[in-house]
């Protein structure tokens, strides 16, 4: 049986890991393909079952430093059906954390040596320009032997990561950033103690009074600030996820027995009636039962008022009760609630690859052998060649200053953050947005998009009929005219006769008894309300009555629908009814626009009303009174035209345009669309999401893009300086102290630069 899962992986500390883990899982008998991200630490494995398991795909990266993280349900607090599709994240943070307080510790106490050796170090280069006096020689023996001891320390303990990194290469072959900061700085280590052990003996061929212990304590004191900085910072790129876990409640107010019991969030189950008093978090999906109140949504739709909820409405788990009391019935527990898809999509999203990472996972997964390869060639170099020049000793010391900042200035964790970090942060960013987006594929190609297809109903309009006029031509009231009229639709199943109804209950009208009422099959209905004869119905029914009606062409142009009531042989009302245009359409078509993009209508309404739309809204193009596979062909069409094109619908009627399209819009009115329905999902239907979701790419992808620049420019750079490659020409040559610092802070840069995209304004 084939199974995906995601797992965290414990150990990652670069982008070789990844290329790593991702070669050695490929292997296994059973497992279809492994996707490992260094930006969520994470592996997706298709896997049978029936050939491997977790614990199994674990042990095989054991022997390399890694593990992976397979939480129980009671680790999470969670049942287990609520388990299964879980990932863990909350269990991720606090191993997190636990992983920051011990380096906070080992920064702690290596950060006074640091501050002692970069004395030393400062010392000895001031004294060189004749800027301070030199170091006295009994006073550099002590110094050589103290910075001989903090060395220890710093690579021993401190520094252990990375010798445990050249262990593993030298057993199993597989190389990593720990490996070349291990292979670094025990070099300078093992010289420098050599050298001091030796001085004697050495002393005519080399320049014994020139150690490298302070490099080691300081490369290794950056280094493993860098990767803390790197660590704290990539937590807060996951702040959307923990944000939406925060949002589920702990526990229900539940009626059992005619009791009100609270239960864990686990134990409900579908049917159950759930209390929800002012302030409290909604459990569970469900419908009201009983009460009335305003919920807080802005969560899981990003619309910042409060949402009236009445019975029959719809209640999301996670989100806020600001107001009254009211019941509910749960629909959907556990892992189907909408609140768990959404962090499950947000999840797998933030996980996933985008296509413009391939080049940088490319040359992460050569890149440490290369650098092996380049370090040991400029040792060779200077050796062989640079002694001819400057003499051995001088030489020597060069290669060795090369060699070792060489493999510490090389670094593909720049190169492998560039993009995960970038896709975590702006998938998190349009999750809180109420734009979810199912792949970092999918938020890639949205930044290309050039033509948006739209759907009219449900995408422009309300998907809904609706009481939009109401023209009064008796001599009753307002009031009485719309009791009569809806109490007579009340009783009718018609689309159209719902819309009157709710008219009269957003208007807080009450309904009257109806004798006598009967259905005209084609054109209307008819009853009897407090003794008089009522027929409610068509033009058409109007005419057959005998009832004079003036024109209604120019509102039939313009979509609405008559409703027409009568009496007696006289027109009493006319509603009109349509399907309004969302309030945010005009704004959002002006501002797709403003970004360069067309916009073009399908639909499969008349003409006339098609058109009328478009013109209100400011639609480029309109295609009516088409089937759902003339839409296909219609996007078919514009892909052709080398347009890139987004399509945008109900996620049901529109299923093939969706899949056609380059990029799949689902304009999601609440639960009742599945929110895998296409590439990006628009919560609660809103179509002015499109235009924040197309901002929203064009600013990841522009950090992607400034993210990789920096990553291949701080290594096209450094690793030809620390070589020495600039020597001959400007006597350029890096001291690997300088190397750790640019390697800890191109990480660090390009996680920061990939935050910014928090205070971005949609």
């Amino acid at each position: 049986m084939q199974l995906t899962q995601t797992y965290r992986i414990r150990g990652m500390h670069c982008a070789s890991c990844a290329s790593i883990i991702e070669k050695s899982l490929g292997k296994v008998v059973g497992v279809g393909s492994a996707e490992v991200n260094y930006g969520t630490e994470s592996a997706k494995i298709l896997f049978d079952k029936t050939k491997t398991n977790p614990q199994g795909l674990s042990k095989v990266i054991e022997p390399l430093g890694y593990s992976l993280v397979i939480p129980s349900a009671s680790d999470m607090g969670m049942s287990e059906s609520e388990h299964a599709g879980h990932l863990g994240l909350n269990q991720s943070k606090r191993e997190k954390l636990a992983e920051l307080a011990a380096m906070r510790t080992k920064i702690i106490s290596i950060m006074p040596m640091t501050v002692i050796a970069i004395v030393i170090m400062a010392w000895g280069i001031l004294a060189e320009f004749e800027v301070v006096r030199g170091i006295p020689e009994t006073w550099n023996t002590s110094f050589n032997w103290l910075l001989a001891l903090m060395a220890t320390y710093a690579l021993f303990v401190v520094g252990k990561p990375y010798l445990l990194g050249v262990s593993r290469f030298l057993r199993y072959g597989k190389a990593n950033m720990d490996t070349l900061i291990g292979i670094g700085t025990s070099a300078a280590f093992v010289y420098s103690i050599i050298v001091i052990a030796f001085a004697v003996q050495l002393r005519a061929y080399v320049n014994v009074d020139v150690t490298y212990f302070d490099v080691a304590i300081v490369v290794i004191a950056f280094i493993t600030l860098g990767k803390y900085l790197e660590t704290r910072a990539k937590i807060k790129t996951g702040d959307a996820i923990e944000k939406l876990l925060n949002l589920q409640a702990k526990t229900a107010l539940v009626l059992r027995d005619g009791r009100e019991v609270e239960i864990p969030i686990g134990q409900v189950v579908h049917g159950d009636l759930i209390i929800v008093k002012p302030a409290g978090k909604i459990p569970v999906d469900g419908v009201l039962t009983e009460g009335t109140s305003y919920v807080d949504e802005s969560m899981v739709s990003g619309e910042p008022m409060p949402v009236k909820k009445i019975v029959g409405d719809s209640v999301v788990a996670g989100t806020i009760n600001t107001s009254g009391s009211f019941t509910f019935k749960a629909t959907k527990v556990g892992s189907e609630t909408m609140l768990a898809r959404i962090i499950q999509m947000v999840e797998e999203a933030q996980g996933s690859r985008a296509p413009i990472q391939a080049l940088a996972d490319k040359i992460s997964s050569v890149f440490v052998p290369i650098v092996l390869v380049i370090a040991f060639v400029a040792l060779g170099v200077w050796v062989l060649v640079g002694a001819q020049y400057l003499g051995f000793s001088q030489a020597l010391s060069y290669g060795l200053v090369s060699f070792v900042g060489i493999l510490v200035i090389a670094c593909p964790c720049a190169l492998g953050l560039a993009t995960p970090t970038a896709i975590i942060v702006g998938v998190g960013k349009g999750a809180r947005e109420g734009i979810l987006i199912k792949d970092a594929a999918t938020l890639e190609k949205l930044h290309k998009v050039n033509v948006v297809v739209v759907d009219k109903t449900g995408t422009l309009t309300r998907g809904k009929p609706e009481l939009v006029s109401f023209q009064n031509q008796s001599d009753k009231s307002d009031a009485d005219i719309i009791v009569i009229l809806a109490s007579l639709e009340n009783k009718s199943e018609h689309p159209i006769a719902h819309a009157v109804v709710s008219y009269a209950k957003e208007k807080n009208i009450g309904l009257v008894p109806v004798e006598q009422f009967d259905m005209i099959k084609g054109k209307g209905i008819s009853g009897m309300v407090h003794g008089v004869q009522y027929h409610v119905g068509s033009a058409k029914l109007a005419a057959e009555l005998g009832a004079p009606l003036a024109p209604l062409e120019k509102d039939t142009r313009e979509g609405k629908t008559p409703v027409i009531l009568a009496a007696e042989g006289k027109v009493l009302a006319i509603a009109m009814v349509a399907d309004a245009i969302k309030p945010e359409a005009i704004a959002a078509v002006k501002d797709l626009h403003a970004l360069g993009i067309t916009v073009v209508m399908l639909t499969g309404d008349d003409k006339n009303t098609a058109r009328f739309i478009a013109d209100m809204v400011g639609i480029d193009d309109v295609v009516a009174e088409v089937l759902p596979e003339d839409k296909l062909n219609k996007i078919k069409e514009l892909q052709a035209a080398g347009k890139v094109v987004a399509m945008a619908g109900d996620g049901v009627n529109d299923a093939p345009a969706l899949a056609q399209a380059d990029v799949g819009i689902a304009m999601a009115t609440g639960t009742d669309v599945a929110i895998e329905s296409a590439g990006i999902t628009l919560l609660h239907g809103d179509i002015s999401k499109l235009v924040k979701a197309i901002r929203l790419s064009k600013f990841t992808m522009r950090g992607i893009k400034q993210n990789l620049f920096w990553a291949f420019a701080y290594n096209v750079v450094g690793i030809p300086l620390a070589a020495g490659v600039f020597y001959p020409l400007f006597g350029w040559l890096l001291n690997p102290v300088f190397a750790g610092l640019a390697m800890a802070a191109s990480s660090v840069s390009v996680v920061s630069n990939s935050l910014r995209l928090k205070s971005k304004k949609l």
